[in-house]
């Protein structure tokens, strides 16, 4: 079940470090990787209708789950596996993903327009329903509107600064 129980400290520290618990804290990492190896092919082979993403290890489900933000929600994409499985391979630092609290979190829409780079980060669940919620309340017509838009900007500068920067040389680290 994708649900957030409880946001205090209390059940905070209850539960930190008891990773296989039918409750977990939901983890504070947040890293940009900038380094992050993905084509344009691969994220096509992905079968995402929109240029943003979050992909979670799911415990409940037992596979990597993919999720998009849209004014409706979050909503699931059948992911296949094979395309999952060979960016985990150029990007090792997946591997290492928390299930079901942490996520690998894109953003492609400035790159699918040449307006900026790609940006791929690790990020606690919280703060990738956060995005979905930021763009449910902000949504306006077909294409969103100017306010969403300023809002999808503003998350992704506030997780970038407080993300800590892996780099390749970290990330090749991270198998040995």
């Amino acid at each position: 079940m994708r649900q957030i129980v409880c946001a205090c400290e209390a059940c905070a520290t209850l539960f930190d470090g008891m990773a296989n618990g039918k409750y977990r804290r939901v983890s504070r990492r947040a890293e940009f990787l900038a380094n992050f190896r993905m084509t344009d092919g691969q994220w096509e082979s992905m079968l995402i209708p929109i240029n943003m993403a979050f992909f979670l290890h799911s415990s409940v489900e037992g596979k990597v789950v993919a999720l998009y933000p849209s004014p409706a929600g979050a909503v699931e994409s059948q992911l296949p596996l094979d395309a999952w499985n060979e960016i985990v391979q150029e990007n090792p630092v997946l591997s290492q993903l928390k299930p079901d609290i942490e996520a690998l979190l894109i953003n492609r829409v400035g790159h699918a327009h040449e307006l900026s780079k790609a940006e791929y980060y690790i990020a606690p669940i919280d703060e990738c329903y956060r995005l979905v919620g930021l763009i449910r309340a902000n949504w306006k017509g077909l294409s969103g509107g100017s306010e969403v838009w300023a809002e999808i900007g503003r998350f992704f500068s506030d997780l970038q600064s407080h993300a800590d920067v892996v780099s390749e040389e970290v990330v090749a680290n991270t198998t040995e």
